[in-house]
């Protein structure tokens, strides 16, 4: 029915703390600076982490070359270092997005796996972790929802909007097996961002589909291309863009009693 957002403060009638000191974010600048001035915003935000006991190695292994945290990174004077820290932030960004690339199993071209989880999922596999937020951020237990994702058709080449036309057919009853809802939601395969498109759609979700239009046999198939499909299907359309395509499918509460995607 509705709902308030108040200070807690203003809750029990109380008078506010003092307001935080404001934070000096630093700026991005360029194409990804994340990428190449990877150490500098690591001192940054390092600031804002606690320490915990299972990281106190890591952390002064990271002080050794300089990374402390709120102290600002000076790249190494001699070229060697800096080849060197340079190269290490390169390679490791291909790790993690090579073991993003290889989470869990593939399925008619859609990543199924289960990445998300507290510090003790990880358990210290921080590659797993990173490749976990660069796939999506802030995802749920599997228990709560599951991300396939796709970037490959179902003969593993990649989805491409400026050159191929896609459908994705759900057979009668055959939806995803969900307690809750799901959605499949489109993204520039270069960005991760959502794209523009004429009819302003973004994702195509179970609450849509009184709308849609079902084939003849009860099946369901959506339309994943850059052009309108016509009139007659395109509440069924789910814009692309020119060029490549990152498909996400979010099932939130998928069952546990078959048919189920789990386990992951």
């Amino acid at each position: 029915a509705g709902y308030k957002l108040q200070p807690l403060s203003a809750f029990l009638g109380q008078p506010a703390p003092p307001a935080a000191p404001p934070i000096d974010f630093p700026k991005f600048v360029g194409d990804d600076p994340f990428k190449t001035d990877f150490p500098a915003y690591l001192d940054f935000l390092l600031q804002f982490a606690p320490e915990v006991p299972a990281e106190k190695d890591l952390r002064a292994k990271f002080a050794t070359i300089g990374i402390v945290p709120g102290k600002p990174f000076t790249m190494p004077a001699v070229i060697e270092g800096k080849v060197a820290t340079e190269l290490g932030v390169k390679e490791g960004f291909e790790a993690i997005q090579k073991r993003r690339n290889e989470i869990g199993k593939r399925e008619n071209g859609w990543q199924i796996s289960k990445p998300f989880g507290d510090r003790a999922f990880y358990n210290g596999d921080y590659t797993l972790r990173a490749a976990a937020a660069l796939a999506g951020i802030y995802g749920n237990d599997p228990v709560e929802a599951l991300y396939p994702f796709a970037a490959a058709d179902d003969k593993g080449e990649k989805l491409d909007g400026s050159k191929h036309n896609y459908t994705i057919t759900f057979p009668a009853g055959g939806f995803p097996p969900v307690n809750a809802f799901w959605s499949v939601t489109m993204y520039d395969g270069k960005t991760q961002l959502l794209i523009e498109n004429p009819i302003n759609r973004y994702l195509i979700n179970s609450p849509m589909l009184p709308d849609m239009k079902k084939n003849a046999d009860g099946s369901l198939t959506i339309y994943v291309q850059k052009k309108s499909p016509g009139q007659e299907l395109e509440s069924n359309w789910l814009p692309a863009p020119d060029g490549p395509i990152y498909m996400v499918m979010r099932l939130y509460w998928p069952k546990e009693t078959p048919p189920s995607i789990l386990p992951a």
